[in-house]
């Protein structure tokens, strides 16, 4: 048996729940800019494929994360890609806050109406599409039961704008290949997802 710990390109969706009443008064707020509120992700619940992000390892990944934010280099993008890197030219908004309230991550996005994918999210957003946010890190798993815990090795990279959620709640879809430890710039193609 072989100790290499088996990365996968891990995701986590949440709906984020918007109105048009609240982009008009964030526009109107901001300067024209949308900025949108809501719940990122959740620590220590029980996803509907079966996986959980324990607090300690969100906490700290929320912690790390604060250093992006600061820099002004908290991207995401529209929709996942099957990559571990934030591509700059698919980038369609910027995280301007996080943090970890009693197990639930809460953050501001700024939507970034002047790249061809921010544009296409202030579209989408302004004509009420419901949409998802869903976090995308690289970390291995542990079986536990019926369950997978993520374990310590996780590192969140962004937390990007989906469509694929579709009913309230959490849900993860995991996606990727099997990566050596430290190779955390590995590209994914759509014929990895799991």
């Amino acid at each position: 048996m072989s100790d290499m710990k088996d990365l996968r390109l891990l995701n986590s969706y949440e709906i984020f729940d918007y109105t048009p009443e609240m982009i008009k008064e964030s526009m109107e707020k901001n300067g024209g800019k949308i900025l949108m509120k809501g719940i990122l992700q959740k620590a220590d619940t029980l996803n509907q494929n079966g996986r959980i992000y324990p607090l300690a390892v969100l906490a700290r990944e929320v912690r790390n994360y604060q250093k992006f934010i600061i820099e002004n280099r908290a991207l995401g993008e529209l929709d996942h890609p099957d990559s571990s890197v934030v591509n700059l030219k698919n980038a369609s908004h910027v995280v301007r806050e996080a943090y970890i309230e009693n197990g639930t991550v809460f953050g501001t996005v700024e939507i970034l109406d002047k790249t061809p994918s921010g544009a296409i999210l202030k579209g989408l957003v302004e004509s009420g599409v419901k949409l998802g946010i869903s976090s995308r890190g690289v970390g291995s798993t542990r079986k536990q039961g019926d369950y997978y815990v993520v374990q310590d090795d996780f590192q969140l990279i962004c937390w990007d704008y989906v469509s694929e959620p579709s009913t309230p709640g959490a849900f993860m879809i995991p996606e990727g290949r099997r990566i050596e430890e430290g190779d955390l710039r590995s590209l994914f193609n759509r014929t990895d997802r799991i």
